[in-house]
């Protein structure tokens, strides 16, 4: 069947400023930066905005999530108890599939972490029940087994968008519908240090001054700009590859969860929790094209950064759609931040209806 979706995306290109924080650290437990341009930038990886993502689907937009474990051998072994195996035929059919789906298992635990649904535990566990729970059957047929079972759209819709790699069974590899980039703070970002002391409440001798504790903490301040783009034709593929399939629900969940999801890192040291300013989301088929911001931004001439980065942001999609001509292939754009009518329901339900009418036309 011909996938009406093949090469078609859509694009958020979103600015989102966050007051002191340290969303992501690195080895040293610094922010993450980059020189870009010949700047030093705030950056928060991909992988980290990742996970945020997927923990705002299934936290707040009701998506059951897969997950990601070196607990393989257990996921099989709960699912398959659940079905009524004895303790030591679940421990065997858990230890047979870990050790077809990673490379080694040692006391229990895989050496690589694999994404793996509830839905495909359960269907591996039923397999097992129909042949009496004998963990002996080749390996070969679990993976077959899993690789027709692989997503649903209510159970590891997010494999379909964020991939899967199984190097030791790579026909369950998943080919990742989702495309998130480093955010990268759109002008000159350094970090600073936070000197902090702690009063010990509780003293043996009251006449001992002086703090219970002293440390201290880098941190910075950043307007962020964030590319992210979802490749329809892949997601449609991953979730079954058929055009009467409705994505509403995940294009939906994913664009909510973008909108909410923020890294959780000192959180609760330095809470920044803060939402979109502004976003530019384009439905289009095509390569991808995001904006460099090779050259940062400054409150020269304007306001805020804020106001600086929507400028800029503004005038290099400009430029890429008139430059691409006919190649840049827009089907429909949305402004979000701009009219405080147009909420995120709105725009999400704006997407899904784009979407919607390429399946049916």
């Amino acid at each position: 069947m011909k996938n009406k979706l093949q090469n078609t995306r859509i694009e958020f290109h979103i600015l989102q400023s966050f007051p002191v924080s340290c969303l992501n650290r690195d080895d040293v437990g610094a922010p993450k930066s980059a020189m870009i341009g010949g700047t030093l930038r705030a950056r928060v990886s991909s992988q980290c905005w990742k996970r945020a993502i997927r923990m705002a689907m299934h936290d707040y937009c009701g998506v059951q999530t897969a997950s990601r474990t070196r607990l393989v051998q257990k996921f099989i072994q709960d699912a398959c108890q659940a079905e009524g195996a004895a303790e030591d035929q679940a421990l065997a059919c858990g230890e047979t599939v870990a050790k077809a789906l990673t490379k080694t298992v040692k006391d229990g635990e895989s050496d690589t972490l694999f994404y793996i649904s509830k839905a495909e535990a359960k269907t591996v566990a039923e397999f097992f029940k129909a042949n009496g729970f004998d963990a002996s059957k080749d390996a070969k047929e679990l993976v077959k087994l899993l690789r027709s079972n692989v997503n649903t759209v209510v159970d590891g819709v997010d494999i379909a968008l964020f991939g899967r790699m199984a190097a030791s069974a790579p026909e369950l590899n998943v080919e990742a519908s989702a495309s998130v980039a480093h955010a990268i703070s759109t002008h000159k970002a350094v970090s600073e240090v936070e000197f902090f002391t702690a009063v010990d409440d509780v003293k043996v001798d009251q006449e001992i001054l002086g703090s219970g504790h002293m440390g201290s903490l880098e941190f910075n301040s950043a307007t962020y700009y964030r590319y992210i783009s979802l490749d329809l034709g892949q997601l449609l593929a991953n979730l079954g590859n058929d055009d009467s399939l409705d994505l509403s629900p995940a294009i939906s969940a994913f664009t909510k969860a973008l909108y909410l999801a923020v890294p959780n890192a000192r959180q609760t040291t330095m809470t920044a929790s803060t939402l979109w300013d502004y976003a530019q989301v384009v439905v289009r088929k095509g390569q991808r094209i995001q904006a460099s911001f090779e050259t940062a931004v400054t409150k020269k001439d304007t306001p805020s950064l804020m106001e600086a980065s929507k400028k800029e942001l503004k005038g290099q999609l400009e430029r890429a759609e008139k430059l691409s001509g006919s190649l840049y292939g827009k089907i429909a754009s949305f402004e979000f931040g701009e009219n405080e009518d147009f909420s995120i329901d709105a725009l999400a339900d704006a997407l899904t209806a784009e979407v919607r009418k390429l399946q049916l036309g």
